[in-house]
């Protein structure tokens, strides 16, 4: 039976991308590859315990939700993470995937709803992105950037009016504790930016809590 290394599950108010606001049970595994500097889930690289897949559907379904979200660290560094996705599909979840855009999101479930975290300079990571994902995207996955500094908000400009029309919502975030939310909305305003401006929910509500 496949199985996956898992970090934690838990249930809280998603706080980014289109099911912002709802309930939603977070599977997040285990691993990953990138080191961003503003990572608030480096807890997850490194320990974590193997779980099968069958054993994640029994959490999900005694969650009591139904919005779902698999994250990590890099939830596609791990190969069973695929059959997860569809499993937690054919279960009757609205099912969501956290990746890095390092990963090739091609071989994903097309139920699921990716959200797709391109990297900025500012990210230590730009380096790894994957253009080709981009050109992948449904009209219901998201990109999501994390802007730290200005010059990365003039990068994410020029990368989106060279690439448009994406195929999908683009998410503008603030890097917590680095841009300012109402410095970015200014900056989007300025531009008439065809974006969403997104600040972390779950951060205004609980901070840097883990597992929030």
């Amino acid at each position: 039976m496949s199985r996956v290394k898992l970090t934690e599950t838990f249930v809280s108010i998603q706080g980014e991308a289109d099911a912002v606001g709802w309930p939603t049970l977070f599977i997040r595994l285990t691993g990953c590859p990138l080191r961003c500097v503003y990572c608030d889930t480096q807890y997850s690289f490194y320990g974590g315990e193997w779980q099968t897949v069958e054993q994640l559907l029994d959490v999900a379904r005694g969650s009591g939700v139904r919005h779902v979200c698999v994250t990590g660290g890099e939830p596609l560094a791990q190969k069973s993470c695929l059959e997860l996705l569809t499993a937690l599909c054919d279960a009757g979840f609205a099912v969501s995937l956290e990746t890095s855009g390092a990963m090739d999101i091609e071989p994903v479930d097309p139920r699921v709803s990716r959200v797709v975290d391109i990297k900025t300079p500012g990210s230590g990571e730009a380096k790894r992105n994957r253009p080709e994902n981009l050109e992948r995207l449904r009209g219901h996955d998201q990109v999501k950037i994390v802007v730290c500094s200005r010059e990365d908000y003039d990068w994410a400009r020029e990368l989106l009016r060279a690439r448009a029309p994406l195929a999908c919502q683009v998410l503008l975030s603030p890097s917590w504790g680095q841009v300012e939310p109402r410095a970015l909305a200014e900056w989007i305003l300025a531009d008439r930016l065809d974006v969403r401006l997104q600040i972390q929910l779950h951060k205004i509500l609980w901070g840097s809590e883990p597992g929030r």
